[in-house]
């Protein structure tokens, strides 16, 4: 065997020419190859895939790092493409010659064109910067945003798209993950953000729920119990008295069938009774997006299901 189809034959080998010892400790250091058992040199000048530099905490390691975004669903091109800057400058920060800027401002437009060059690209592209524009507007997390891009992706891929609202279905979509996710938004609150009307943002809801035959979790009023009290300034031990009565509520199956967001009202109503908070109904019922007849009416199913001694 020659001297260089030998060196290529150690440098795949997965196993010690010398013993026979699959034991192979590799040393990043040293850049050699050696066998953990007769101590040969299966190959010396191993090539670091890592980084020049070295690091010792994690915020050293965030500022030194040269990597792009990651891969996102929410971009349209799922952040893999190159962009043309626009700062008409070279390396050594000298201005660029008129006919050098010419040229650059020409491939930039034609960059953009080739991004979205066909229709699907261009209805994820107005998909996306729509999702983008709810999640601000509606206070949506970024791990939310990346669920209802996979959604509406799928609706895509399956034509639902086709013929309906790109608006109606994006807010749709978002909605759709929100109640995956357990994310207190509301059907109203994400209509409100979005361009369109309430009643086609419920249509096109129980459209990607029957055509993607997905299983949404029932909501559960807990998770209004922040959101009202924030809205309302209501303390921290009256929240706390609120979930022990919902938590209550749940086991004596009183809660079955009826609006998390009133429920989470009623309770939060009863647990300031109960603590000596001075709230009206009107107040939690105007936090909580429910009206006054609501918040009463489950007011008084509670404190008659839990046998609640509370004032009428």
């Amino acid at each position: 065997m020659s001297e260089k189809k030998r060196i290529v034959h150690q440098r795949f080998a997965d196993k010690c020419p010398e013993c026979g010892s699959a034991n192979l400790v590799h040393d990043y250091d040293t850049g050699e190859t050696v066998c953990g058992d007769c101590g040969l040199v299966l190959h010396e000048q191993m090539m670091d895939k890592g980084p020049e530099w070295r690091a010792f905490t994690q915020e050293e390691k965030e500022s030194r790092s040269r990597v792009g975004i990651p891969t996102s669903y929410s971009v349209h091109d799922k952040g893999l493409s190159t962009a043309i800057g626009r700062v008409d400058r070279d390396a050594f920060g000298r201005k660029l010659p008129l006919q050098t800027r010419l040229q650059m401002w020409r491939l930039r437009k034609w960059q953009i064109r080739s991004r979205v060059h066909s229709s699907v690209d261009r209805n994820l592209a107005q998909a996306m910067a729509e999702l983008d524009r709810l999640s601000d507007k509606a206070y949506i997390p970024p791990s939310v945003k990346e669920k209802a891009a996979v959604v509406y992706r799928k609706a895509l891929d399956k034509g639902l798209v086709r013929g309906r609202s790109i608006a109606a279905i994006a807010a749709a979509s978002l909605y759709a993950a929100c109640r995956n996710t357990g994310t207190p938004r509301t059907l109203r609150e994400i209509a409100e953000a979005s361009l369109v009307d309430k009643k086609d943002v419920a249509r096109c809801y129980r459209l990607l729920l029957r055509e993607l035959s997905v299983q949404m979790p029932i909501a559960d009023p807990l998770t209004y119990i922040s959101k009202i009290a924030e809205r309302t300034g209501i303390s921290g031990r009256t929240q706390g008295l609120a979930i022990e009565i919902l938590t209550d509520a749940k086991k004596r199956r009183a809660a079955a069938g009826k609006d998390p967001m009133g429920l989470a009202a009623a309770a939060l109503y009863i647990a300031c009774l109960q603590n000596n908070e001075k709230k009206t109904q009107k107040d939690i019922a105007e936090a909580a997006g429910v009206t006054e007849v609501t918040v009463r009416n489950r007011y008084k199913s509670l404190k008659r299901q839990l046998g609640l001694a509370l004032p009428d």
